[in-house]
């Protein structure tokens, strides 16, 4: 499959709360589509478009389908930024989640300091730490990981 990764811009919301969703399954299970309007996840997406907001989508290179994307905001005062990024079920292993952490990277050497949150067990840990993401915590739900450029 062929697939085209370009920039996020302003109107790509709905996109990126698909990729949100698909962010929050575990598994096979499918969790209720309105779970991404719970704060803790909502603030990956709500208001997109800011000045500060960043990222880039792969789409299917045939069908326009998005197949991933990877995306972070700057938040106000000292807070860490967060990196979001999403490769859809059926997609994974197939070369996209790497091209897009390779493009996120490239185009934001300047980025000092990213962390993400993930599940201690997903597969996609070992990725982020060839791109230099190391694990600053761990427990028994997730594992937050940091990239100092």
């Amino acid at each position: 499959m062929d697939y085209v990764i370009r920039r996020l811009t302003d109107t790509d919301a709905p996109i990126l709360w698909e990729m949100l969703y698909y962010g929050l399954h575990r598994g096979d299970e499918s969790p209720p589509p309105d779970i991404v309007q719970r704060p803790e996840f909502s603030r990956f997406v709500e208001g997109w478009g800011r000045v500060s907001d960043a990222g880039f989508v792969a789409h299917d290179g045939e069908t326009n389908e998005p197949l991933g994307a990877v995306w972070f905001r700057l938040p106000s005062g000292d807070a860490t930024p967060e990196l979001a990024f999403v490769v859809k079920p059926g997609q994974r292993r197939r070369g996209i989640g790497a091209a897009l952490l390779t493009q996120w990277v490239r185009a934001n050497p300047e980025q000092s300091t990213i962390s993400l949150r993930v599940r201690p067990n997903n597969p996609a840990v070992r990725l982020y730490e060839r791109f230099g993401f190391k694990i600053a915590q761990q427990s028994a739900e997730a594992v937050t990981m940091q990239r100092q450029a």
